[in-house]
């Protein structure tokens, strides 16, 4: 029994984008706070830095799939499309609403203001976990058995 995919970009992209949210959201968003010298402002200006770079790749990823996707040979509606759809609402979330309310209290702290505690990076953790989820399944459902 072999495997084949009839979206080999979609699937590539899928895979590197779930590796970038991986390393950034679950290793070097806290990892940076360990390092000797690191100051909160400047991990909060770094993860400013890097997150935002990880938004603008996740906006390429999504583009790479939909294009292979809506462009390719199967144009129907089938269940890994239906699926693709649960990564981009939550990019959509953390596009609109999170990111900018995190760089706003990113932004108060490094000034030295004190601000009001909130669950904003829960919920953004949150969406990142449900978000690796889908990732990996909709990857997973691009592989078709052949016999």
């Amino acid at each position: 029994m072999t495997y084949k995919t009839s979206y080999p970009y979609a699937q590539t992209a899928v895979f590197l984008w779930l590796g970038f949210v991986l390393s950034i959201s679950f290793m070097e968003a806290w990892l940076k706070f360990q390092a000797p010298g690191i100051s909160v402002p400047l991990g909060l200006g770094i993860g400013k830095l890097v997150f935002g770079a990880l938004n603008l790749m996740e906006w390429v990823f999504t583009a790479i799939v939909a294009a292979n996707f809506f462009l390719g040979s199967n144009k129907s509606l089938e269940k890994p499309k239906m699926l693709f759809l649960i990564p981009v609402l939550l990019l959509l979330v953390q596009s609109i609403w999170l990111l900018p309310a995190l760089d706003v209290r990113a932004d108060a702290l490094i000034a030295g203001q004190e601000i009001a505690e909130s669950n904003l990076h829960y919920f953004y953790v949150g969406c990142e976990i449900i978000k690796v989820v889908a990732l990996f399944l909709l990857g997973i459902k691009l592989y078709k058995k052949t016999t």
